[in-house]
């Protein structure tokens, strides 16, 4: 592993159920890299997401993801990987009977945050830093889609992880919002995040281009971008 990676896979195959999803997968991502990882549904993409954040096993091969061996990588272990990484669904997985400010308190208590004033500050920096301060005290439902997601991305933002994966964030927005989204997203990689984000929107490329992982044929590889573009155009 490179001294800039933050995810090195080597050989790995992927099984979900004892049954390979990809194989012979080998990449690296750096501290403060941009990655779209592209595929149709079903190729992989949600699977490679989750053996990053230790969700699945390695079945073969090696992975080392923010300084933590993935296949020998303890149970109790997992939480202090998954608190150096920042995980964003298309569902936005809220609690719905709480407010914008108890998600995010829920997230910092179940990672070891204790002291209130800390907490607090934290809560708004990362509220302020996607638009939303003053949903603070609002529930979910009081909240559109796009605002919801931007609650969900501010609840991965808590710890100031080393690499955001976003299993396609804006899947369930329209247009307009899921550009919104994408910009959301830009101006934190540029604050120095890494990010890997799955996504069936090609047209991101084009409004912001940046590395392309293909999920296909059981397998994982980078692809220049141009050729999605290409595509796209045609």
């Amino acid at each position: 592993m490179s001294n800039d990676a933050i995810v090195c896979l080597r050989d790995v195959t992927i099984a979900h159920a004892q049954h390979p999803v990809v194989e012979h997968v080998s990449f690296e991502i750096s501290k403060g890299e941009f990655v779209y990882l592209l595929g149709k549904t079903g190729s992989g993409k949600t699977s490679l997401l989750r053996a990053i954040y230790a969700d699945l096993p390695l079945l073969s091969g090696t992975g080392e993801v923010a300084g933590y061996a993935l296949q020998n990588l303890r149970r109790q272990d997992q939480p202090f990987l998954r608190r150096k990484l920042g995980i964003v669904f298309q569902d936005f997985q809220l609690f719905h009977d709480r407010t914008v400010a108890d998600n995010l308190l829920f997230v910092m208590k179940a990672t070891g945050w204790r002291d209130r004033v800390h907490m607090k500050t934290r809560l708004n920096e990362v509220l302020m830093q996607v638009g939303l301060l003053s949903t603070i005290n609002k529930m979910p439902h009081q909240l559109s889609g796009g605002e919801q997601q931007r609650v969900a991305i501010a609840r991965a933002l808590i710890n100031d992880p080393y690499l955001l994966l976003a299993d396609e964030p804006t899947g369930n927005l329209d247009p307009a919002v899921a550009s919104d989204i994408l910009d959301l997203f830009v101006r934190i990689h540029q604050g120095g995040t890494a990010i890997l984000m799955a996504t069936h929107n090609h047209s991101f490329l084009k409004r912001f281009p940046a590395r392309v992982l293909l999920c296909e044929n059981h397998t994982i590889r980078d692809i220049p971008r141009e050729h999605i573009i290409r595509k796209i155009n045609e």
